[in-house]
């Protein structure tokens, strides 16, 4: 057997090992043979190593991708078992921000130790494309597994024509989908790293150059416009923080695509090279106001975990800004000394990952202190705290929660028990909230104010922020993003209905109907023509709407003229 037959057939075992392990490991999960925590600790282990090992078997020797794989999951795992201990349940710790550090601590290390174990853990040049042709390699193995197994399925319809079942007899057997599953990303990943000169990741590389000075008009257009939309309001929002961070996110992306490995493999059009350092400036712009969006949030409503994990990559965002602009402000060798702002910052970002599943970073510990303060302090009113979101925050927002409970004893604090008397997924809105909304929402007759608070009643918190900010955006053509009609729709139900428009964005409006005594998408809203209006015939409905009442027209129910959109019950 040759030595290409010789590595496919190991690869293909390999992957058949992993594919019955994980199988294992769920039927496990059926029984209660072990406790939750290390039924999780198990999992985390043997799927971290196998997919660490999976794709460090091909530049390296098996024992050495072994070696690093195993270091690579114990370390995993070890964090992440430290961060369960926040929580009574592991079933509670399937947070983002602990999902996503995890994921983090199990491939970033990667090619780091691929580069360690060839001699050079900080030679650029081999840390790029590892790090590249790791994605190339897992993306091609797992849609050859696809392709494989759409081949067996249709083999199986074919042979079951002709009454022959071999196939879906097969595949009835439990372990056999993972087994066939590994064994098949083991062969597709072994032929992958045989055919690595001519399956590399430098076609996409050079494709996403192509976008870059793209990337930096439409942010320049941003920052430009920036100023006569008016700052005040428009970074108090945690969506515009990761919208902003994002962006800084895929500008450096493109940058590192830019510069290259090295100087010989970077790009040499001069649109690029000016596109990129243009970009490497923009990108601490990006992250400032990013991590200026997040702070004005945090210090308007306190600590929660995703409001820490918003300030983590804010901090990352601000790191990657800050090397890139120094770089080329430096002048010659920019390129080189982003380079080795990528290898710092991929470092500090396993750091932060790390750090994040330790107590020194507990993000449940300080979101529960936080709005625990914030209540102590006054700055946070007894309808607004979030008995729900401390329920979610382990067993630091369980024991906020008891002091809570314990201060809702107390004289003084009447309201504080009625509000933990019937907690919420969400805090009730306050009346500034309610107020702003009642302001900003174009309301059709103008005299339908009643009916328009009934139905705003029932609106929590998140309803009216999200209505809030849509009443904010612009319509294309210009106009309020939102609309209320009141009119009397079901003639047999008793007072008025309503239709509340709201415009998302892209091309996207959301129609709801308002029926009284049963709050909000209780009816089905539907238009005559079948489809509820879209993009500008949206728009201009809604600036119709804005404009004057509709008129109301009998059909199997009412329905508001000029749109065939209907209430039915």
């Amino acid at each position: 057997m040759t030595a290409m037959m010789t590595r496919r057939v190991s690869m293909s075992l390999l992957g058949a090992l992993a594919g019955l392990a994980l199988y294992g490991l769920t039927e496990l999960a059926q029984t209660d043979l072990l406790p939750q925590r290390l039924l999780l600790a198990v999992f985390v282990l043997t799927g971290v190593f196998f997919g660490a090992l999976l794709i460090m078997a091909g530049p390296l020797r098996l024992m050495s991708a072994a070696l690093g794989a195993a270091g690579i999951a114990v370390l995993t795992t070890g964090l992440l078992m430290l961060a369960s201990l926040r929580f009574a349940n592991v079933d509670d710790m399937g947070q983002p921000h602990i999902i996503l550090a995890g994921l983090v601590l199990a491939t970033v290390p990667m090619p780091f130790w691929i580069a360690r174990a060839l001699g050079r853990w900080r030679d650029y040049p081999l840390l790029f494309a590892e790090s590249w042709s790791i994605v190339v390699r897992y993306a091609i193995g797992w849609t050859f597994a696809a392709v494989v197994w759409a081949v067996i399925y249709l083999s199986d319809a074919l042979l079951g024509i002709v009454g022959v079942s071999a196939i879906g007899d097969l595949l009835e057997l439990g372990a056999m989908p993972f087994l066939i599953t590994g064994a098949i990303l083991g062969l597709g990943l072994s032929v992958v790293q045989e055919l690595q000169d001519y399956v590399s990741p430098y076609l996409l590389l050079r494709m996403l150059r192509l976008i870059l000075p793209v990337v930096v008009a439409v942010t320049l257009v941003f920052l430009v416009a920036l100023p006569l939309q008016g700052v005040s309001g428009l970074f108090d929002g945690l969506s515009v923080a990761l919208v902003m961070l994002a962006m800084a996110g895929v500008g450096a992306t493109l940058v590192t695509t830019a510069v290259d490995q090295d100087e010989a493999q970077a790009t040499h059009s001069a649109v690029l090279i000016w596109s990129a350092r243009g970009m490497a400036l923009l990108v601490p712009v990006l992250a400032g106001g990013g991590a200026w969006a997040v702070w004005l949030r945090i210090a308007q409503h306190g600590w929660t975990p995703d409001r820490l994990f918003a300030a983590q990559v804010a901090a990352l965002g601000l790191g990657y800004g800050a090397l890139y602009a120094l770089a080329v402000a430096r002048g010659a060798g920019w390129m080189a000394r982003i380079r080795q702002a990528n290898i710092t910052m991929a470092l500090a970002l396993m750091v932060l990952a790390a750090v994040s599943l330790t107590p020194l970073l507990n993000a449940e510990a300080i979101s529960a202190r936080s709005h625990l303060a914030r209540y102590v302090s006054g700055a946070l009113p007894p309808e607004q705290v979030d008995p729900g979101a401390l329920g979610r925050w382990g067993l630091a927002g369980a024991e906020a929660l008891a002091s809570l409970t314990d201060r809702a004893k107390t004289p003084g604090n009447e309201a504080l028990a009625a509000r933990l008397a019937a907690p919420y997924d969400s805090p009730a809105p306050s009346a500034d909230l309610l107020a702003q909304v009642q302001a900003a929402l174009p309301l059709q007759p103008e005299t339908a104010t009643a009916t328009r608070d009934l139905f705003l009643a029932e609106f929590d918190v998140y309803g009216l922020q999200g209505l809030l900010q849509a009443c904010e955006t612009v319509l294309p053509g210009g106009g309020k993003g939102c609309v209320m009609v009141v009119a009397d729709l079901l003639p047999d139900a008793p007072g008025e209905e309503a239709v509340l428009a709201q415009w998302q964005g892209y091309g996207f409006a959301q129609f709801e109907g308002l029926v009284q005594g049963r709050g909000r998408f209780d009816p089905v809203l539907r238009a005559a023509s079948g489809t509820l209006p879209f993009g500008d015939e949206a728009a201009a409905l809604i600036r119709t709407w804005q404009a004057a009442p509709p008129a109301v027209e009998p059909a199997r129910v009412n329905r508001l003229v000029g749109s065939g959109i209907m209430v039915l019950e």
